[in-house]
């Protein structure tokens, strides 16, 4: 069993356990989303802000999926509403049960490949969606390659250019948020609503 996880005190004053919390709830909020009743998927959980905020939203459920062992957090981990899901890969797994939300926060991996990924585990309903956290700086070969921050100019390019290419993937880009904090070294980040197109084929 693993011990208490505390939470980030560099955010709302712990609030969630993670700064993400507050990413998705920013979004959330921008793009008018009430999840209450029902279920969610958290894509790159890690130690949980977004899983806390789906909770806090009144999330019935939510899949906990990541790749790492362990890191989420105690208080997350005890609760009867989250489905642990640890040492796996959100790109290759089969959905437990369809959701009506996925959130994803999935580090290096692009969005060309996990979108498509969150896509198979949206219900077929007029709501489902995915808020995705899209992070220029793991978008561009160029700016992998960089070292140091991208400036909010290269940033903006390189989410808009993600963000047009969203229907080759089976989605609508309904809005797009510049994210309330950076990331953890100050990079610009964004969050995009995305549900799929008229035609996608469950």
């Amino acid at each position: 069993m693993n011990p208490p996880h505390p939470p980030d005190p560099e955010w709302d004053g712990g609030r969630f356990v993670s700064r993400g919390g507050a990413k998705l709830r920013a979004a959330l909020q921008a793009f008018n989303i009430d999840p209450s009743g029902k279920t969610a998927a958290d894509f790159g959980c890690n130690v949980g802000g977004f899983t806390d905020c789906w909770l806090a939203h009144g999330v019935e459920k939510v899949f906990a999926i990541d790749t790492a062992y362990g890191v989420l957090a105690w208080t997350l981990r005890k609760d009867l509403r989250v489905v642990v899901m640890e040492r796996t890969n959100a790109l290759y797994v089969s959905p437990p049960s369809l959701v009506r939300y996925v959130s994803i926060d999935a580090g290096w991996t692009r969005q060309a490949l996990i979108v498509p990924a969150a896509l198979k585990w949206l219900q077929s309903e007029p709501d489902a969606a995915i808020i995705t956290l899209i992070k220029p700086h793991y978008e561009s070969d160029v700016a992998r390659r960089q070292k140091g921050v991208l400036t909010p100019q290269q940033a903006e390019s390189i989410c808009q250019q993600v963000t047009e290419a969203m229907p080759s993937l089976g989605v609508n880009c309904r809005g797009v948020i510049k994210s309330p904090i950076a990331g953890q070294k100050g990079n610009i980040e964004y969050l995009a609503y995305l549900t799929p197109l008229a035609d996608r084929t469950p």
